[in-house]
Parts: C-alpha cells; sequence; structure tokens
C-alpha cells in the first residue's frame, strides 16, 4: 500500500525536515563550543572564541570560522576542508598534518604556525599573514597567496606547483628544495630569501625582486625573469636554458638585454 499526501501537505513536510536539520545543527554547534565534541562540519562558528582550544583531529569541513579566534590552538590532524577562515586568528597554532583543501583563508593570521605536511591544496591565502610560518613539505599546489606575507617562513620540501604568489612577501623565506614549477611569483619580494636546488621550472618571476637570493643548483629552465633584480644572487649552478631575462638585472649589476 503506497501512503499518498495531499499536495498541500508535501511543502509542511519539506520545511518540518528543514526545520529538523537546523536544531541538529544547532545542537552540535552547542556540544562543540561547550567543548562536549569535536565534530562540527558546515557548522556556523564565525567569530567563534577557541582560543588555546585541543581540536587536534577535529572535523570543521565546511564550516563557517570567518574571523574566529584560534590563537595558539591545538588543531593537527583537524579537517578544515571548505572551511571558511577569512581573517581568522590562527597566529602560533600547530596546524601539522591538517587538511585546509579549498578553504578560504583571505586576510587571515597564522604568523609562527606550523602547517608542516599540512594539504593546502587550492587553499585561498591571498593577504594572508603568515610570517615565520612552519610549511615544511606543505601541499600548496594551485593554491592563491597574492599579497600574502611570508617574511622569513620556511617552506622547504613543499609543493606550490601552479601555485599564485603574485606580490607575495617572501623576505628572507628558505624555499630549499622546493617545487615551484609554472608558479606565478610575479612582482615578488624573494630579498635574501634560499632558494637552493628548487624547481622553478617556467615559473613566472617578472619583476620579481630577488637581490642577495641564493639560487644555488636551482632550475629556472624556461622561466620568466624578465625585469626581474638578480643584484648580487647567487646563481651557482644554476640551470638557466631557455629562461627569459629581458630588462634583468643580473648579479654583476649589469642589464640584460
Amino acid at each position: 500500500m503506497v501512503l499518498r499526501l495531499p499536495l498541500k501537505a508535501a511543502p509542511m513536510l519539506v520545511l518540518a525536515c528543514c526545520l529538523l536539520a537546523l536544531e541538529s545543527r544547532a545542537d552540535g554547534e552547542a556540544e562543540f563550543l561547550g567543548g562536549a565534541s569535536k565534530a562540527c562540519p558546515r557548522c556556523s562558528l564565525e567569530r567563534a572564541a577557541l582560543k588555546r582550544r585541543d581540536l587536534s583531529g577535529a572535523d570543521l569541513s565546511g564550516a563557517n570560522l570567518a574571523r574566529a579566534v584560534l590563537h595558539r590552538a591545538a588543531l593537527a590532524q583537524a579537517k578544515f576542508s571548505y572551511a571558511d577562515l577569512t581573517e581568522a586568528n590562527l597566529n602560533k597554532t600547530d596546524l601539522k598534518y591538517a587538511s585546509l583543501v579549498h578553504a578560504k583563508l583571505s586576510g587571515a593570521m597564522l604568523y609562527e604556525a606550523d602547517l608542516s605536511l599540512a594539504d593546502l591544496t587550492e587553499a585561498i591565502l591571498s593577504g594572508a599573514k603568515m610570517g615565520k610560518a612552519r610549511l615544511v613539505r606543505a601541499l600548496l599546489d594551485r593554491a592563491q597567496l597574492r599579497n600574502a606575507i611570508l617574511t622569513g617562513a620556511r617552506l622547504d620540501d613543499a609543493s606550490l606547483r601552479r601555485a599564485q604568489l603574485q606580490g607575495a612577501n617572501l623576505v628572507g623565506a628558505s624555499l630549499r628544495r622546493a617545487n615551484l614549477e609554472g608558479a606565478d611569483l610575479n612582482n615578488a619580494g624573494l630579498v635574501d630569501a634560499v632558494l637552493a636546488n628548487t624547481n622553478l621550472r617556467a615559473a613566472n618571476l617578472s619583476e620579481a625582486d630577488l637581490l642577495g637570493a641564493d639560487l644555488t643548483g636551482a632550475d629556472l629552465t624556461g622561466a620568466d625573469l624578465s625585469e626581474a633584480r638578480l643584484t648580487r644572487a647567487n646563481l651557482t649552478a644554476t640551470a638557466l636554458d631557455g629562461a627569459k631575462l629581458t630588462g634583468t638585472i643580473m648579479p654583476d649589476g649589469s642589464l640584460h638585454d
């Protein structure tokens, strides 16, 4: 026997289901904020005060954490995929092995945060403040880092293939053995940066400032270095096959044709 509902009852049933879902989500948010649970996917936690909270392994996938305060929180192995962390305070957090795939982190504060081995594939980090952050062996492929502040950051062995780093501040950053193949570093600040044995094949470094940078053993095959500044840069054993050097200021101060 098939139960047939009156046509007028169908919208009421849908509304009831929606209300139950909202009530269930609200209960989940209350439990999370009260410390009774570490799972709150797709929850609304905007401006939440989570300073120093132990949220290691937490599931916050798709959650709204815009402008939330997570200063010094323990977030190792936490799941933030597709979460909104716009302008969130993540200074000095432990985010080792965390998943931040497609996460929104525009303008977020990540000063001295540890993101070693974290997955930030296609994450949005435009304008993020990441001074002295640790991103050793992190995945940042196709991530958006336009105008991000990464002064003194550690990105050794990190993968930044086709990452968008236009105008990024990488002064004094360490990128030893990092993979920046096809990355866009137009107008990036790389003064005194360490890029030894780094893969920069087909990367865009036009107008970049590489004053005093260490490019020992780096692979710049097919890279665009037009109008870049390489004054006092170390190009020992650097591969420059097919690189574009129009208007580039060379290590000795001469201007390349």
